[in-house]
């Protein structure tokens, strides 16, 4: 009896290294082909999904409706993020169609500012602005008003200024990146929290790069022709109102609610105000506006490929290969130099999508770096 116990367990055990080894060796193809998308012209959110559905695949096969329960959950996770990012995307895009960021420009426009201190206000509206919406968008448009200013060398060190600042202004918001929204809505950490300990070293990374970056800038006292932009209080309450949404994740979680709620009655809120507002008045922009409008715009690619990693790396959270990775590169009790070391080996080989979901097995399971809290200290080095 005890030999047949014995033999069976051995079987499990070569069944489970089969599955791990054939799920890391599918999750390395799977990477390479989307690190490859532009030599093979395959969309790298097509491959995500198909890689996440093969890794669960492989897992079911192996333990059939056991998997049930981790399904559930990774769903459930999936679900909040993609919700959060569809909310916050729409109301970006509804900022577009009122006008805010050309006003911010046209505004720009009427200081009449010289080059060294406008790379200055550009970064520093980057910084503060990703905070609000995502550092992404903040750094897309806050390129797009630099092109107005700057040409030659100086767009260059602008844009790198832009991307810097944007980076560093997501940090200590937890509604201003990818990597921060996704640990808040997992609960590592409170709004305060974040806010808190991550302002000063956002802070500081942002006003030393922006120095060294503005000694660069070559004045230039060409003319730049000023625009106009004036918008009428009903599309001034329409840009206040959404970007009062963008705050109210913070309310609804202090609240015990999910914090994709407070951006989901935001957006409704916004929806209303513009329908009534199309009701009572003939400007164009209301007239215009509608939320189906709003979504075609909104990248859904980006959010099939979010989806479609988070199940592939849920995969291999299930399976015990982030924690395999995570320990030999961290160690069991890691120290902030080990921290530091691993998160660089893995930018070496990977971006940052992949890096924070084996730096992040650490906090999940508790193992921080001794004296730092909750691993709150971790998020400059996503």
């Amino acid at each position: 009896m005890a030999t047949l116990k014995a033999c069976s367990f051995t079987k499990r055990r070569i069944v489970n290294i089969s599955t791990e080894l054939i799920a890391f060796g599918v999750f390395i193809v799977g990477y390479i082909i989307i690190v490859s998308e532009h030599k093979w012209y395959i969309h790298k959110a097509i491959t995500a999904v198909a890689l996440g559905a093969v890794l669960w695949l492989l897992i079911a096969l192996r333990d059939g409706k056991a998997t049930e329960p981790a399904t559930l959950i990774l769903g459930g996770e999936i679900f909040g993020l993609v919700i959060f990012l569809l909310a916050a995307m729409t109301l970006v895009e509804i900022l577009i169609h009122y006008g805010f960021f050309d006003l911010i420009r046209v505004k720009l426009l009427a200081l009449h500012l010289d080059n060294k201190v406008q790379i200055w206000v550009t970064a520093f509206l980057a910084f503060f602005l990703s905070a609000v919406i995502d550092n992404l968008t903040a750094t897309i448009v806050m390129t797009q008003i630099a092109l107005r200013f700057y040409s030659g060398k100086n767009l260059l060190t602008v844009a790198a200024a832009i991307i810097i600042a944007a980076n560093a202004g997501g940090v200590f918001s937890p509604v201003g990146d990818i990597t921060t929204i996704m640990l808040w809505l997992a609960g590592k950490f409170s709004s305060l929290e974040i806010i808190i300990q991550g302002f000063l070293p956002s802070l500081s990374m942002f006003l030393v790069s922006i120095f060294f970056l503005s000694r660069n800038i070559v004045s230039d006292a060409g003319y730049i022709e000023e625009e106009k932009v004036s918008l009428l209080r009903s599309e001034k309450a329409v840009i206040a109102i959404t970007l009062i949404s963008f705050s109210l994740p913070l309310v609804f979680s202090q609240l015990g609610l999910p914090p994709y709620f407070g951006l989901l009655f935001g957006l409704g809120c916004v929806g209303l105000t513009v329908s009534i507002f199309r009701v009572s008045s003939k400007s164009i922009t209301h007239l215009d506006a509608s939320i189906e409008k709003m979504l075609v715009r909104v990248d859904f690619a980006s959010l099939l490929f979010f989806a479609g990693i988070l199940l592939a790396v849920g995969a291999l959270e299930y399976l015990g290969i982030l924690e395999h990775i995570s320990e030999a590169l961290f160690g069991e009790h890691p120290a902030m130099e080990q921290m530091v070391f691993g998160n660089a080996v893995l930018g070496v080989c990977f971006d940052r999508r992949y890096r924070r979901f084996v730096a992040g097995d650490r906090i999940r399971r508790g193992h921080c770096c001794h004296g730092y809290g909750k691993g709150i200290n971790f998020l400059p080095l996503y």
